[in-house]
């Protein structure tokens, strides 16, 4: 009978508006979840009949029912907070992190570091990155993000690179280490490193030969020898620079290299200097030191050692590097952040908690490093906010309402009826 039949659509009616306002519901109550995704609910109409049979013609409906919940992947708005472990993705992909069940994905980058030194979600699931060698340098290889070891140990100097030039209108002399200052034509001083990370004073003397040639001598005090006498300069090093009749490097030779520091450190510490990539190596002359008619002066100076050091603080970079600096100004960084990205975002299945499983919809996921192969850029001291348009759920809200009641009204119309049928016997 079609009255009842109006009954059995008026129910999938309000079952339908239920369903949407629970939605609805979902996603006003999440307004305020980092990371949410909001959804949107979408209706299909149930089987029709057809009054002419098989042949098709004039059909009538038999109601409506729920057929998708769809995910909203679009990005939230970005906030600026004040924790450097506040992470945002400003693109396509999502943080992956070890949970219970697996591996699981997330945009929810309210993150901390535990008790262990591990980068964990606000659940203390650890986030996956990429981890870095003992050199500081990004490997691929996919881990728990951990600080490991605080401390760094003391490096002994192996390298000093020097940028300068030396004035050519010096005149030619001979050096005498015991009279070192009035026998230079230039000097200058810089601190190198031993193999226990003590600090060591040098000063390297300069002395102009014949045919373009610079003689230099790096030596330290006694008080800082093995054996020294303070006050009484020893020599560590020597060597010449070489340069052509336009004043740039030719070439660097290499005399005695052989660094004995006291206090425990070891006998013999080599140190190379570098004045630049000269001619014989390859190079231009010009990124090299110099020989003009100007006056001598160091431009720059660097070397590779340090002390022992202990961590002071970290922080992220848009390419999601983690890096720590240390207390005597070396940094280091220690692993990048991973980024999944998904060929369906729309497919992927919520666990709750603010994370999403890979399912058979959404394919797997496709790992790398951020702002590498579509994928987007890792913000630091930010937070991704949920999707949620509030305005935009108000309104679909009033709608479900008014739909809600438009079919409870069809309830109450085909009641009556059915009341003036069961009365017509009477």
């Amino acid at each position: 009978m079609s009255i009842l039949r109006s009954f059995n659509i008026g129910v999938s009616g309000l079952r339908a508006a239920g369903s949407g306002m629970g939605v609805i519901g979902d996603n006003i109550s999440n307004a305020g979840t980092n990371g949410f995704k909001s959804s949107r609910a979408e209706f299909q109409d149930v089987l029709a009949t057809s009054l002419k049979g098989i042949d098709g013609g004039d059909q009538m409906g038999a109601g409506v029912r729920l057929a998708h919940i769809k995910p909203v992947m679009s990005q939230g708005d970005v906030t600026r907070t004040e924790s450097i472990t506040d992470l945002a993705i400003n693109g396509n992909g999502f943080f992956m992190v070890e949970a219970g069940f697996g591996r699981g994905y997330t945009r929810d980058g309210s993150l901390n570091f535990d008790k262990g030194g591990q980068l964990v979600t606000g659940d203390s699931f650890p986030v996956l990155g990429f981890g870095a060698d003992d050199k500081g340098k990004i490997t691929n290889k996919i881990e728990p993000i951990k600080l490991g070891n605080t401390t760094i140990n003391a490096k002994a100097t192996e390298e000093v690179a020097i940028s300068m030039n030396l004035d050519s209108r010096e005149n030619i002399g001979k050096f005498d280490l015991a009279n070192a200052e009035k026998t230079a034509s230039y000097s200058s001083t810089m601190t190198v490193y031993d193999n226990i990370g003590t600090a060591r004073l040098i000063t390297i003397y300069y002395n102009k030969g014949d045919n373009n040639s610079w003689e230099y001598h790096a030596v330290a005090d006694g008080k800082d020898t093995q054996g020294g006498k303070e006050g009484q300069l020893y020599e560590m090093a020597t060597g010449k620079l070489v340069f052509n009749d336009k004043g740039l490097l030719q070439e660097e030779v290499e005399g005695k290299n052989a660094f004995n520091f006291n206090k425990g450190a070891a006998q013999g510490q080599k140190i190379k200097f570098d004045w630049g990539k000269s001619i014989k190596e390859g190079g231009e002359g010009m990124d090299a030191s110099t020989q003009f008619g100007s006056k001598s002066t160091v431009a720059r100076h660097t070397q590779n050692g340090h002390t022992a050091a202990t961590l002071t603080s970290l922080s992220f970079n848009d390419n999601g590097i983690l890096t720590a600096v240390y207390d005597n100004g070396e940094s280091r960084d220690i692993a990048q952040i991973a980024v999944g990205k998904f060929e369906n975002n729309e497919g992927l299945f919520k666990v709750g908690k603010n994370l999403f499983k890979e399912s058979k919809l959404s394919g797997q996921a496709a790992i790398g490093k951020p702002g590498e192969g579509g994928r987007g850029e890792v913000l630091s001291k930010s937070l991704e906010l949920s999707n949620v348009d509030l305005a935009a759920e108000f309104v679909a809200m009033m709608g479900t309402q008014r739909n809600f009641t438009a079919n409870a009204k069809t309830l109450t119309a085909a009641d009556q009826m059915l009341q003036e049928v069961l009365g017509i016997k009477r």
